[in-house]
């Protein structure tokens, strides 16, 4: 009995493997033609795909922005101040609506990304409102903040934003313990370890640097950097997401899981990330392969899952170029215009 039955099962796992492997190449020669189709700007054969997947995205979209405004509204209208309002909740739910339209990039109109993305930045907007209503000062601030002085009195909704990591331009609002601003023509360094404070706050913030040279080593979660002018970055890796507002002539060596990149005008960048790279109103950006070492870094980038170079260090998402031909905004950077491998290991040289 067993000697008729083998070849049936074999059979059967033959014709199986088989269908899968047709599937398979089926499932590639879509993809394919897809790809070059959107490289050659011509009509996608598979536009009845695109068509659903488009559908399908609106569909997610609608339904998340609905459960955004109505928490939002629930927020403006909570009458029981003995219970504090699940801001933070909110901001991470807008967060990942926007990284919902950058994966989905690839696939969408241009209509439908520029819709989305003024979607996100009026939902943004609205929480920043309903933030500066809910929470007052008095009732909010940072932790050091007694003992740091300041000249500029700081107005309540500068709390949200330490809530809200992807903010609008200008980090002026962090918290002031946890970064470097006001220099020039300095070498400034930070060592993350795993038992520093500013791993659990999660933020460290470079503004107003011109001329500096910013050397971070270690792991931290979010990285916010503004108005960096003629300056050289060498980050070693962030958890989170990296946001820059305004950086003109500088290198940055970063090693990340989203990047995202305003207003920045004749800069390289060195990357390790995770997601596809975001610039807006950009150019003369060009892009290279992560660059950086220190001892230890292998460890840093396993356990932030970036162990490994996915290539998206050039595929660049430029949320102001909507056609189907190359962005002139950003390019590759030339391998014989690339910088080598920079060492950290001792904080006080760079090779």
């Amino acid at each position: 009995m067993e000697e008729t039955e083998q070849p049936t099962h074999d059979s059967a796992a033959a014709a199986a493997a088989e269908a899968l492997d047709r599937k398979h190449s089926a499932m590639v020669e879509r993809l394919s033609n897809r790809h070059h189709s959107r490289l050659s700007g011509k009509p996608d054969p598979s536009s009845a795909t695109s068509f659903e997947s488009t559908q399908s995205f609106l569909s997610q979209f609608s339904q998340s922005k609905s459960a955004i405004e109505s928490d939002l509204t629930g927020i403006r209208h909570h009458s029981d101040p003995t219970q504090k309002p699940d801001l933070e909740s909110i901001s991470l739910q807008i967060s990942a609506l926007e990284k919902l339209v950058a994966e989905s990039s690839y696939f969408l109109p241009p209509f439908e990304i520029r819709t989305c993305l003024n979607t996100i930045g009026h939902l943004r907007q609205t929480l920043d409102d309903v933030t500066s209503i809910v929470i007052p000062k008095k009732k909010f601030s940072f932790r050091n903040k007694p003992s740091k002085k300041t000249t500029t009195p700081i107005p309540p909704q500068n709390d949200a934003v330490f809530i809200e990591p992807e903010k609008k331009p200008g980090f002026r609002d962090l918290n002031p313990d946890h970064g470097f601003r006001n220099r020039e023509n300095e070498v400034l360094t930070k060592e993350f370890n795993r038992s520093d404070s500013e791993i659990q706050i999660g933020e460290f913030t470079l503004s107003d640097l011109r001329g500096c040279e910013i050397r971070l080593k270690g792991c931290l979660r979010a990285l916010f950097m503004d108005k960096l002018i003629n300056c050289k970055v060498y980050v070693g890796v962030v958890m989170g997401s990296v946001l820059i507002e305004g950086a003109e002539d500088c290198v940055f060596v970063l090693g990340a899981h989203q990047i995202r990149i305003h207003n920045a005008k004749n800069c390289d960048f060195y990357l390790r990330v995770r997601s596809r790279p975001i610039i807006e109103d950009c150019n003369g950006v060009r892009f290279a392969p992560y660059c950086l070492n220190y001892e230890g870094i292998e460890k840093d980038l396993t356990e932030a899952n970036l162990g490994v170079e996915n290539g998206n260090w050039e595929n660049v998402d430029d949320f102001r170029w909507l056609r189907a031909l190359q962005s002139p905004n950003w390019s590759v950077l030339p391998e014989n215009e690339r910088i080598s491998m920079v060492d950290t290991s001792n904080l006080g040289n760079v090779y």
